[in-house]
């Protein structure tokens, strides 16, 4: 019988401890995690959302990008979207806070998400794609459409292939989540934008809500694609979590900040140009070094106009060899103009959130500016200041009569002894001044008290 008891006892034990483990990730599966997108999309921020993608855990039933964007990198914006299509998560788009908008890229993501949401008071769309090089990508938008229709310019042909297959882009992300892929088609073509309200009626998002637990509850029950496949959400009971971008993500945002990347460029030129010219001094050839490594990595991931980059060197080399040459400022200010012309044209200003600031461009200019002067002061300063090396450095310089006979003796300055002579006889210990020199005999005379 007790044994009986035991058995029956231990049994129970373990079918509660299987009972528990068993209803563990049921219970804590459920929760929604938010990420915030807050600003232009970039290396930085493709990095965040890809991680937290690729990282789910089985417990969580649907991601939230919150979502407030001018827009940003092809590239990026490219990485995102395949991220969000192989997620076996449902993902969704919610452009929030009110006043927030989902331009240019945040349309291709929005659409490419299994929900596109909005909350009051935002707008979505502008999704032309932006040439790197300069001029719209408007069709035919240029000064002679006419003309360049006849000649068949290569450049607004170029500019039809881009936009249609941005057009082929975002019809085919409506047609996988059964968006208005007209509407689309003409926020690429036209640049057109739209309020919440008619985002809704022209069944370009999913819901209008107030905020993520409104999201939530409003689109519970609704069936939607996720990674190729049919899936029923169940999204009324989740628990909201953010995830907040790491400090690598909040790192690799600053360095690929084009302000910052610009400024440890030219920390690291001119770091080891001052280390070539002053060789052993290590901490400026060490700061250049580092700061030219990270700002070459941050300046792979950003779109750069070479030319530009090709004028900033050109300039910060005119106005070295100013320094060096002395032309009285020639090449001085040929080399500061070229310097900011190639720094405004370095960073494409119609890139969302990767413009160079011009502040940073008056600021750089300036401060190099300041260096080429202060450079050139100390040079004039050191031509006026008397000889201190070499021979000549020896004139006018005292010492004593070590040994003297008649006119010829030796003599100690600066530490040596000399050959020297004199027009007076001398005495041993006697105060000498340096008043001449033939080869390696000094010519003195006697430093008669006042």
């Amino acid at each position: 019988m007790m044994r009986l008891r035991a058995s029956t006892l231990i049994l129970a034990v373990f079918s509660t401890i299987a009972a528990v483990v068993l209803a563990a990730p049921a219970s804590a599966a459920q929760r929604a995690v938010v990420l915030d997108v807050d600003g232009a999309i970039g290396p930085a921020v493709a990095d965040y959302i890809v991680r937290e993608l690729q990282a789910v855990s089985p417990n969580v039933g649907l991601v939230v990008l919150r979502m407030n964007t001018p827009g940003g990198l092809d590239t990026s914006m490219r990485k995102i979207i395949s991220a969000i299509l192989a997620s076996p998560v449902p993902v969704a788009t919610f452009v929030a806070p009110s006043g927030a908008r989902a331009a240019s890229a945040g349309t291709y993501i929005a659409y490419a998400s299994a929900i596109a949401a909005m909350a009051p008071g935002t707008n979505i769309g502008a999704a032309t794609p932006v040439q790197l090089g300069g001029g719209s990508l408007l069709p035919g938008s240029g000064p002679d459409q006419k003309q360049q229709g006849k000649s068949g310019d290569s450049g607004d042909t170029e500019t039809r292939k881009i936009i249609n297959d941005a057009i082929a882009y975002i019809r085919s992300l409506a047609t996988v989540n059964g968006r208005n892929a007209d509407w689309a088609a003409d926020a690429v073509r036209s640049a057109v934008s739209l309020p919440a309200s008619e985002a809704l009626s022209l069944h370009v998002i999913d819901v209008i809500a107030k905020d993520v637990p409104d999201l939530l509850r409003q689109i519970d029950g609704r069936t939607v694609t996720v990674n190729g496949k049919p899936q029923r959400l169940t999204t009324a009971g989740l628990t909201v979590e953010r995830a907040p971008p790491g400090w690598q993500t909040e790192l690799f945002a600053l360095v690929t900040n084009p302000d910052v990347a610009f400024i440890l460029m030219l920390i690291g030129i001119y770091g080891i140009v001052l280390e070539f010219f002053s060789p052993g001094a290590v901490a400026p050839g060490l700061i250049g070094a580092i700061s030219l490594l990270v700002s070459l990595y941050a300046l792979a991931f950003i779109p750069i106009n070479y030319a530009g980059a090709a004028l900033v060197l050109i300039g910060i080399g005119l106005m070295i060899a100013e320094v060096h040459i002395g032309t009285f400022g020639a090449l001085g200010v040929g080399g500061i103009a070229a310097f900011v012309i190639g720094a405004l044209m370095m960073f494409p200003e119609r890139v969302p959130g990767f413009a160079l600031s011009t502040a940073v461009v008056i600021g750089a200019a300036i401060a190099s500016a300041a260096l080429i002067l202060l450079v050139l002061a100390a040079l004039l300063r050191s031509r006026k200041r008397p000889v201190v090396t070499g021979g000549e450095a020896l004139i006018g310089a005292e010492g004593e009569a070590v040994t003297w006979q008649e006119s010829e003796g030796r003599v100690r300055v600066q530490g040596e002894v000399w050959l020297a002579r004199a027009k007076a006889p001398l005495s041993a210990g006697e105060r000498v001044r340096v008043i001449g020199r033939d080869g390696l005999v000094l010519f003195v005379e006697a430093i008669r008290p006042a």
